[in-house]
């Protein structure tokens, strides 16, 4: 019989794997609230720089190359464009950060972070000298490098979608 217990975990084993169950999740749980305010706050930030000259400017570029936004400037002017993203952007991110009181409202502002996220990752594809070829090989020029970081906050972005939609 005694044979038969040593395969049998202690009661010291399962408190210990009790313990790191608890501290995975407690470790899930920040990894969690990191990614999805640290969206909230990229998204806040970042929408409230489109109503500056500068980033306006600094935009030109990728909007007016793109095959799902150029008519934006026919519409609009070079900063009325800008700061037209920047409150969608604005307004995305504070759906998001409703999470703890609306999971609803939370979805719906991760599907608009979503979108947003999508229309910018294409500006790899759209955006001349994102991508430049050396040795035959595609490496990120200067404005790849700068959208690059859009498809983790694509992803993030999916994720708080997934984790809304699970429910209040």
């Amino acid at each position: 019989m005694d044979t038969a217990n040593q395969f049998l975990p202690t009661e010291e084993t399962l408190v210990k794997a009790l313990t790191r169950a608890k501290s995975t999740s407690s470790f899930e749980r920040v990894g969690i609230y990191v990614s999805r305010y640290g969206l909230v706050v990229t998204l806040l930030l970042i929408g409230v720089l489109k109503f500056t000259a500068g980033e306006a400017q600094g935009i030109q570029p990728l909007v007016t190359n793109s095959p799902l936004m150029f008519w934006l400037y026919r519409i609009f002017s070079l900063q009325g464009v800008s700061n037209l993203i920047g409150v969608i952007e604005i307004v995305i991110a504070l759906l998001i950060a409703l999470r703890p009181f609306s999971a609803r409202f939370s979805f719906i502002g991760s599907i608009g972070a979503i979108i947003t996220f999508v229309l910018t990752v294409s500006f790899l594809l759209s955006t001349p000298g994102a991508f430049q070829l050396s040795h035959g090989f595609p490496l990120l020029g200067e404005s790849g490098q700068f959208l690059i970081k859009d498809l983790v906050l694509l992803g993030a972005s999916i994720w708080t979608a997934a984790e809304a939609q699970s429910g209040d």
